[in-house]
């Protein structure tokens, strides 16, 4: 990937203590925090939801999936739109339409409104996610860009930490619909920041405006809606709906490479995965997010079967982990700037997977210290690998790319969740022995806790070695050049 030019970084450093940076910065990180806010605040909702409207437990679950379904298929298609149209433009169209599909929300007359507003609330969310990170390179320094990645990874830590117990207290004082509603203040301070604040688009006189690959974007959208739904439906079973859907997505992507090589101008130029280092991030991206969902999907019957935890010290335990994330954020931007992001992801990759190991040999009898000591071992370095990765991908993208590779990264993130969600999810009930862990006795489950935890040990083994072989094969095509 080239590099950005001298005069750009000398031209960011000069500006790097000014106000309006700092402002600028503010209003990038509203928009992670609003997007990752948006996810954790919904699902603490689902049981008065689903009296609200009176509909089953898998109806009001689409509140959830339909956020996250408009997210995953769009967000490399919205960062190629803003690398063409201009990226302030299009962000302050996903933070206005972030905003107002909130306020839809919290007076939708019916579940299926409210699904509708879910989705049109995802979609700005995918805006904010791609654009707030593509938005780095223009507002500071190539030397600053770890502290600035660290300190959006803080934001969106803080959002999904902040959600459960914000969506409690506002659901118990005023209502399901202030979970929706209170986003519409937020998100009016983000427009203003974000308008006023942010480098205005720029266009080279004579440039020719690249076309937007519309193929490209229906056939992507449409592969991994496909595996979202295979990996997602099913709540638990992975039936021949789960098979068909996993096969369209399979003849999507062979569908999708077909007509990017023949695009005049593609969504995504393949030639980039040459790049090792970047087709590496991608898939450590992956691998690490696929382990990381396995707190959320093992975590709550840990602590409530076998430990006995009632359900607000659950979310009480389960609330550690993003808070660590988020006070490891920026001191690993920091860190990352000083000794360089490969370096740093490789530490990342190792505390987490000595956290995963300790969880895999954590007896029961250690309680809640033994399950919250480890997690904050794997989420410190999480939070350690994304920030360290992010700005490995995000440093030397070309000005023309950011909005795309920054769609991509975000893509493999996202991608891990929804596959920790189903293959952990799988591998902790298998190893339980169980039918339904809702009813399972507390020693299987704490079996199940270890195995699979012990399988995600192997997953990050798998990342380092990726971060390690791909950084001697970048080695050795420099030395070629």
């Amino acid at each position: 990937m080239k590099p950005i030019s001298a005069g750009q970084d000398e031209a960011a450093g000069s500006t790097e203590r000014t106000p309006s940076v700092r402002w600028a910065l503010a209003g990038l990180s509203m928009s992670m925090l609003l997007s990752s806010l948006g996810t954790s605040i919904a699902n603490v909702g689902l049981p008065t939801l689903a009296q609200a409207f009176s509909a089953s437990f898998q109806d009001v679950q689409w509140i959830v999936l339909a956020y996250l379904l408009a997210i995953t298929t769009v967000i490399v298609s919205v960062g190629r739109l803003g690398d063409i149209i201009g990226r302030r433009r299009l962000l302050l169209s996903g933070i206005f339409l972030f905003t107002v599909a909130s306020v839809v929300g919290g007076v939708a007359p019916s579940l299926w409104s409210l699904i509708a507003a879910r989705a049109a609330q995802g979609l700005g969310a995918a805006v904010m996610m791609a654009l707030a990170m593509a938005f780095v390179g223009e507002t500071v320094p190539k030397s600053r860009t770890g502290s600035a990645m660290g300190l959006l990874g803080t934001m969106s830590a803080i959002g999904t930490a902040l959600g459960p117990s914000l969506g409690g207290a506002l659901i118990s004082g005023l209502g399901w619909r202030a979970i929706f509603l209170v986003n519409a203040p937020l998100g009016v301070l983000t427009f203003l920041l974000a308008h006023r604040h942010l480098p205005a688009d720029k266009r080279q006189p004579g440039a020719v405006r690249p076309r937007f690959d519309h193929v490209g974007t229906l056939l992507l959208a449409g592969t991994l809606a496909a595996y979202a739904l295979a990996m997602t439906m099913g709540h638990g079973s992975f039936g021949a709906l789960n098979m068909a859907l996993l096969s369209a997505a399979a003849v999507g992507v062979g569908l999708f490479v077909r007509a990017e090589a023949r695009a005049a101008s593609p969504l995504i130029r393949l030639t980039m995965f040459r790049d090792p280092l970047l087709s590496a991030s991608l898939a450590m991206s992956t691998l690490v997010s696929t382990v990381m969902m396995a707190t959320l999907v093992v975590g709550p019957f840990y602590l409530s079967r076998t430990l006995g935890l009632d359900a607000a010290l659950v979310g009480l335990v389960l609330s550690a982990g993003p808070l660590v994330a988020a006070l490891t954020g920026v001191p690993a931007g920091r860190i990352t700037d000083r000794f360089g992001p490969h370096r740093m992801t490789v530490v990342g990759l190792i505390a987490t997977a000595a956290g995963s190991f300790l969880l895999s040999m954590s007896p029961a009898t250690l309680g809640v210290c033994g399950y919250i000591a480890p997690i904050a071992v794997m989420t410190a370095g999480y939070a350690v690998f994304q920030t360290a990765n992010n700005t490995a991908v995000m440093t030397d993208v070309p000005p023309d790319q950011r909005g795309v590779i920054s769609g991509t990264l975000n893509l493999s993130r996202n991608l891990g969740l929804v596959t920790g969600a189903s293959v952990m999810g799988a591998v902790f009930a298998l190893s339980s022995a169980t039918t339904d862990v809702t009813t399972a006795p507390a020693g299987a489950v704490a079996t199940g806790m270890r195995v699979t935890f012990a399988v995600a040990a192997i997953l990050i083994v798998v990342a380092l070695a990726i971060a390690v072989g791909s950084r001697a094969l970048s080695r050795k095509a420099e030395k070629v050049e």
